[in-house]
């Protein structure tokens, strides 16, 4: 069997930047053109809020700046499968759920691929459309699942810990129930540890 040769663009967990010069010298030497398609620029970075530390020197950038970063380097590389590692990390909510839209947008957009390791519950489940979950032993040995939608994967994860999730009505975040309490029984009972809609 062939497999066939496939581009990949990484974003890693830990962004150590190296590079000397403005966030607008990397993007334009790393993404050349692309860093001017209007289509790029309405879908990725202005909803980055790009605009705001483009002339910023990459060393004295915060946390949550260079994960934006990161994020429209990943993105702006031509790619069948992107791989992102904690694309939550140092960004506060209201970034998290706008780096989880530009994300699966362009994704799904481009008709390509991404595996994502997040540890964020709420960005998480919005990102996802399908689930690996992993069980066994943590630091001894583990099995990969095979990958299933995401109210059953994530009724998967969720049974091992014995913890149900509801989404709250009034901003349909997942919310974990109190151990015993009706709702948490309720649910245990259905077998829907994870609950997308009350």
């Amino acid at each position: 069997v062939k497999l066939p040769k496939l581009n990949i663009s990484y974003k890693p967990q830990k962004i150590a930047p190296k590079f000397e010069g403005s966030v607008r010298s990397l993007l334009t030497r790393k993404l050349g053109d692309k860093m001017f398609n209007p289509a790029f620029q309405t879908d990725v970075t202005k909803p980055l809020q790009m605009d705001s530390i483009i002339d910023q020197e990459i060393q004295k950038l915060s946390g949550g700046e260079l994960q934006r970063v990161a994020l429209i380097l990943v993105l702006g590389q031509g790619a069948d499968i992107y791989l992102i590692d904690e694309p939550s990390a140092y960004l506060d909510s209201e970034q998290r759920l706008v780096a989880a839209k530009v994300i699966k947008r362009y994704i799904i957009n481009a008709g390509r691929t991404g595996f994502i390791v997040e540890h964020d519950f709420i960005m998480a489940t919005y990102l996802a459309d399908r689930v690996i979950v992993y069980e066994g032993e943590p630091g001894v040995s583990c099995v990969a699942n095979k990958p299933q939608p995401l109210v059953s994967g994530m009724n998967l994860f969720l049974s091992n810990l014995e913890i149900t999730f509801r989404r709250d009505p009034t901003n349909f975040r997942p919310r974990i129930n109190k151990m015993d309490s009706v709702k948490d029984k309720e649910q245990k009972m259905a077998g829907n540890y994870f609950l997308m809609e009350d």
